[in-house]
């Protein structure tokens, strides 16, 4: 080997490693996600090298049919499942390396979270301003800190608008109340991240727009990181930010943007895109494949500023 062959291989290396790693500057890092579960011998693969970057201060969704893996995705980011491959990382916390005691510590103040069930949320005998201070007690302080506690949960009960409700127990309330509750609880140690599973599922069209401009106040208000679960389309065409999971890998994303006019009048454009993975997969919109009957083979060729994708011909070669 000449010293000039060498010497670039030393510099192909030194930069590979001078190369920042996937996701650093993401407070949410999945990098080639697997969860795989066996039953009755037969093993099922909910999430197949699943990638997606968060970045913090983000308000965003997570859409996708029955059975994509949204819901074992936001498991895993909740501490309460663990992967069988791949790396995630949320807040600086390895998810694949934490022993339990940093499990427990991690669901208690990293990351909070509301389920669909209301039921699920709270404790049915404790009022709203006790539910809220039951995460801060379960997370130790001293007593000069009950006043900081009390003045926490009235900021949190009020930003959200159900300051009314402070002394009423669940059974009290309505179901938007109950889940704005919800998010106060989830709200009180000021978690890194937000996780919500299908928050307005059980909700009529009205309060769950109540509930998802709570979500909308915290994330403003408080800089929070929020990912939503939701099959609810308007709740997904809030956000600026709708990723579609399929088949356990993230699929499309749509990413909206405010517009002005030569008139001054605002509008929302919204865009949408394929995803790339980490291992060069990509996923094509069924719609489209369909409408040109592509099925297990299509035909690829590189332009100079972009790849052509065409149907299988059918020919020999």
């Amino acid at each position: 080997m000449t010293d000039t062959t060498l010497e670039q291989l030393e510099k192909r290396a030194a930069a590979h490693r001078d190369r920042p790693s996937y996701g650093h500057d993401a407070l949410i890092a999945c990098d080639r996600l697997v969860r795989i579960f066996a039953a009755d011998g037969v093993e099922v693969q909910a999430l197949q090298g699943l990638d997606l970057l968060v970045k913090e201060g983000e308000l965003m969704a997570l859409v996708g049919a029955s059975g994509s893996g949204k819901s074992t995705l936001m498991n895993i980011l909740a501490g309460l499942d663990v992967p069988s491959a791949g790396a995630a990382r949320v807040a600086g916390c390895d998810l694949l390396s934490m022993d339990a005691k940093a499990r427990l510590r991690y669901r208690r103040e990293v990351v909070g979270f509301v389920w669909q069930q209301t039921a699920r949320n709270l404790l049915p005998y404790l009022t709203a301003a006790q539910n809220v201070a039951l995460p801060m007690q379960l997370r130790g302080s001293s007593n000069r800190g009950n006043r900081r506690k009390a003045d926490r949960v009235q900021e949190l009960l009020s930003m959200l608008g159900v300051a009314e409700c402070r002394d009423r127990r669940p059974h009290q309330m309505s179901g938007g109340q109950q889940q704005r509750t919800a998010i106060a609880v989830a709200l009180a140690n000021s978690p890194d991240v937000l996780l919500a599973d299908e928050p307005t599922g059980e909700l009529d069209s009205a309060t769950g727009e109540q509930v998802f401009a709570a979500f909308r106040r915290a994330n403003e208000e408080l800089g929070t990181t929020i990912v939503i679960v939701t099959h609810d389309q308007a709740v997904a065409g809030e956000v600026r930010r709708t990723v579609a999971i399929r088949d356990g890998r993230t699929s499309s994303e749509v990413l909206r943007r405010t517009e002005i006019d030569a008139e001054g009048q605002e509008s929302v454009v919204a865009r949408e895109y394929a995803m790339l993975d980490r291992a060069g997969r990509l996923q094509l919109p069924a719609e489209y494949t369909a409408a040109l009957g592509m099925e297990h083979r299509v035909m690829l060729e590189l332009e100079q500023d972009h790849i052509g994708v065409w149907p299988d011909d059918g020919a020999e070669h």
